[in-house]
């Protein structure tokens, strides 16, 4: 019996010998991929070697709580990289607004009333400067305008009506035909309307412009 005992001890070291050999050697063939996952992937790869350490005894609900951990771990690492690095995150500025954009609302608040309305110089000269244009002024904003031009006074008046004749009496040379469309139509209106003095009624001023247009 003590023979058959001390038999069946030395065949289970022999067992236990052998199943530690070949766990070393699974050990050594997988570390080289181990390695190579970390240099490759960077965070992620070490990240991902977390994961396979934590083994399958995680529960589904333990793997997402580490897989959050693990995705602001590489976040930081990401962030303290660049840094270091001196490069910096630059956030996208918000998008300017064209001129036009910014002319024609400045027009709809002064007809609107609204209580931020203020003049600015630079939206009527823009206005002024483009009031022509039907791409830049659609028709549907034009009426809004000639409204509005029946308060310009002194100077800014006087330098209207001048470039609307010297426009036109360009038109009127090289053919109204050459002009872009609208261009003639809206020249005369202006004229017209202009032509007023600011104390005049505006409404009147406004129907001979419209008369002054259809007549042409």
């Amino acid at each position: 019996m003590a023979k058959q005992k001390r038999k069946g001890d030395r065949e289970n070291e022999l067992a236990e010998k052998k199943s530690k050999k070949q766990k070393k050697a699974e050990e050594r063939s997988r570390a080289p991929e181990a390695m190579q996952d970390g240099e490759e992937g960077g965070p992620e790869g070490a990240a991902v070697s977390k994961m396979q350490d934590a083994g399958p005894e995680l529960s589904p609900e333990e793997r997402r709580v580490l897989e959050r951990k693990l995705k602001k771990e590489r976040k930081k690492e990401e962030k303290k990289r660049l840094q270091e690095a001196g490069v910096t995150v630059a956030q996208a500025p918000p998008a300017r607004r064209s001129g036009a954009e910014l002319a024609l609302d400045y027009l709809c608040g002064w007809a609107q009333k609204h209580a931020s309305w203020r003049f600015q110089k630079t939206r009527q000269t823009w206005l002024l400067l483009h009031m022509y244009d039907r791409d830049k002024v659609p028709d549907e904003h034009f009426s809004t305008l000639l409204a509005y031009l029946e308060g310009l006074k002194g100077r800014a008046r006087e330098l209207t009506v001048q470039k609307a004749e010297a426009l036109m009496q360009e038109l009127d040379a090289a053919g109204v035909d050459a002009a872009p469309v609208g261009k003639a139509g809206r020249l005369r209106q202006v004229l017209q309307l202009l032509s007023c003095s600011p104390g005049d009624g505006g409404g009147h001023c406004r129907q001979r412009a419209a008369l002054s247009l259809s007549t042409h």
